[in-house]
Formats: structure tokens, C-alpha cells, sequence
């Protein structure tokens, strides 16, 4: 593959709106010598890239920020010291969410290496990145399904299967249908859990039992809906809760919990919330409550043998073209998505 001279990117020279993407012609670095080059073929969107176009991702940002966690594209140079054959050009690979975040639990160093904040992300046609960052993509899934794995799916897997892995038979909560629930909802069915899922929407919640929800909840109907867990449960309450929304729902995620169950705190999409009781439904039900930075090269390995054993396919609601990407991150702010909004690199 011949590569041009010049690459296209997009930039937040300013925030406050999605309107402030930017997008620029600069030239193609070389890679370095543990480098690749990478064209990059698509990039998934997620509520932080709202968060940091807007102003408002409370861990930060670097001014005039290349935007974007999440890619898979095709690699088109190696760095002179890649020598070991490990990869190749051609091959079809997603980089790390955090680029040095290799194995174990995050550090404050793994931290600054996060795509599309702290460091220039992959909202971009080419981007370089350390080879040791790099995993293979499934050979059963596109470009498209793969831009989704780096921070969704890898969340959603290291909720799951990381610090307590679930087992089969057990319940679990999942919080609407955005990326990361709806790959908990196929993670946690391939692997043998009940799923229950809540949303407003009646029809976002029948593409939920299509793809296995054992039970489903329309918060808007049943606004009490921990209650409905319990009763589902039979009293129990469930052993792993996606917590998504954040202090809008922590709440109602304690009183759905079994005794020394586990919540995952993953995001903030419902706002504020009372959490007076928290501390007492935490320490009276013995419950693990988990904070989640994405996951490691090593556990991104690790889930795509579940997904090729699984034949798992990403669920990708809309693709947008690269000169779209206003328009994508518009769709994505109005939450009409099941799965993920992906924007294709031409």
C-alpha cells in the first residue's frame, strides 16, 4: 500500500460544542522504531468524546485535543526495530484504549496514555502508535465491529470477567443500551449469566431480548425499578450490576445487589443523584463497588478469544462517513443508539 504525504485529522481547538470539531490537513510522521503506521479504517464514538468536546470530562484534556479512543485500521509501516515478525503490513489491528496499559491495574502512568484526552486520539486517517499497544482484530468481524472493542467492549469484559469473574447462572444488571451495556448483555449471555436490562425505551429493549435479556425493565413505567429486580430475583438481588449512570442510579444499583455482589461503576450518563444512603447499603450489603478504567492489552487478548469462540458480533446502530463526524457525535448526543455510532475512514 503507498502512502501519501499528507493526512486529514480532526481537532478541538476550543470547547464548549461538538460544533468546534476541526478538521486539518498535516503532513505523515514516520513511525518510530517500535512504531507502526496505521491507516485507520473506522472510529467508534463514546459518551467521554461528548464529555471532551463539551468541556466537561472531569479527567482532563489536552488543549487542541485530537479526539477519539477507539479505532481498528490496517497497518501500512513498521518502525526500524520491529524486526520480530510479530507484525506485519496488512495486518488488521485496534491499539489500546491506554497505549502503555500492558497488563495488571491501571497506574497513574498507564493513565496519561489514554487515547483521545490526556494524549492525541485516533479521530485521524493515519496514526502511529507503540507496536507493543496493538491487538489482532477477529478475522469474523469488520473494520466497523472492531473500532467498537477497544474501550466498550473491553470495559464491559473487564466488569465481568476481570477482578470477579461471573459464572454461569449468574443475574445480571445492565443499564440501558448504549456500547458498553450491550456488550455486557452478549458478554454475560455468551457466557452463560441471566441478563437484565433496563431503558426507557420499549423498543430498544426488544432488540435487548433479541440479542438474550432474560428480563427486561422500563424504568420510565417502573420508575421503582430496583424493586422489580428484587422480585425478579426472588429476593436474592443480582451479582453483578454495569453501573453506567453514575450517582443518578447508584442508589437503586445497591438495593438491587445480592449480598457481596459487585458494581462496576463504569460511567456518569444520569447525572446527579442522592447518594445519602449509599455508604449504608454499601458496608449493610457487604457490596463490592468497583471503579473502571478500560482494561489491559492482556485482558483485550483475552476477550477476543471469547468473541471468536462466541462468533460475537459488535452491535453497530449507524456508520457515518469521516466528513459526517459532526453529524455522528450529534446522533450519539441524542441517544437514539442501540450499540454503538461509528464513523468510517475512507
Amino acid at each position: 500500500m503507498s502512502i501519501p504525504k499528507i493526512s486529514r485529522e480532526y481537532r478541538l481547538p476550543q470547547t464548549g460544542s461538538t460544533s468546534n470539531l476541526t478538521l486539518k490537513e498535516v503532513p505523515i510522521v514516520p513511525p518510530k522504531a517500535q512504531e507502526v503506521l496505521i491507516k485507520v479504517r473506522a472510529v467508534s464514538l463514546q459518551y467521554r468524546d461528548l464529555m471532551v468536546a463539551v468541556g466537561k470530562y472531569p479527567l482532563g484534556f489536552k488543549e487542541n485535543v485530537i479526539p477519539g479512543s477507539d479505532m481498528a485500521g490496517e497497518i501500512v509501516a513498521l518502525g526500524s526495530e520491529l524486526s520480530d515478525g510479530k507484525w506485519k503490513v496488512g495486518d488488521r489491528v485496534c491499539a489500546n484504549f491506554a497505549l502503555e496499559h500492558l497488563h495488571g491495574p491501571p497506574t497513574p502512568e498507564t493513565v496519561k496514555t489514554a487515547l483521545g484526552a490526556p494524549i492525541d486520539g485516533v479521530l485521524r486517517e493515519y496514526i502511529a502508535v507503540p507496536a507493543h499497544s496493538l491487538v489482532s482484530v477477529p478475522e469474523h468481524l469488520s473494520f466497523e465491529e472492531a473500532s467498537t472493542l477497544p474501550c466498550a467492549g473491553l470495559t464491559a469484559y473487564n466488569a465481568l470477567l476481570g477482578l470477579a469473574p461471573l459464572k454461569g447462572g449468574d443475574i445480571i444488571l445492565v443499564q440501558g443500551t448504549g456500547g458498553v451495556s450491550i456488550f455486557a448483555l452478549q458478554l454475560g449471555v455468551a457466557s452463560g449469566a441471566q441478563v437484565i436490562v433496563t431503558s426507557s425505551s420499549d423498543e430498544k429493549l426488544e432488540i435487548a431480548k433479541k440479542l438474550g435479556a432474560t428480563h427486561t425493565i422500563n424504568y420510565k413505567k417502573t420508575p421503582n425499578w430496583d424493586e422489580e429486580v428484587m422480585k425478579f430475583t426472588g429476593g436474592r438481588g443480582v451479582d453483578h450490576v454495569v453501573e453506567v449512570g453514575g450517582p443518578g442510579t447508584m442508589s437503586k444499583s445497591l438495593k438491587s445487589i445480592r449480598f457481596g455482589g459487585y458494581i462496576h461503576v463504569i460511567g456518569f450518563v444520569a447525572g446527579q443523584g442522592d447518594l445519602s444512603d449509599a455508604f449504608g447499603n454499601i458496608l449493610g450489603r457487604s457490596a463490592c463497588v468497583r471503579g473502571l478504567l478500560v482494561g489491559s492489552v492482556s485482558q483485550f487478548e483475552d476477550m477476543n478469544r471469547l468473541i471468536v469462540s462466541s462468533k460475537i458480533h459488535p452491535v453497530v446502530d449507524k456508520v457515518f462517513g469521516f466528513e459526517e463526524t459532526k453529524a455522528a457525535y450529534d446522533y450519539l448526543e441524542s441517544q437514539k443508539h442501540v450499540g454503538k455510532v461509528v464513523i468510517k475512514v475512507a
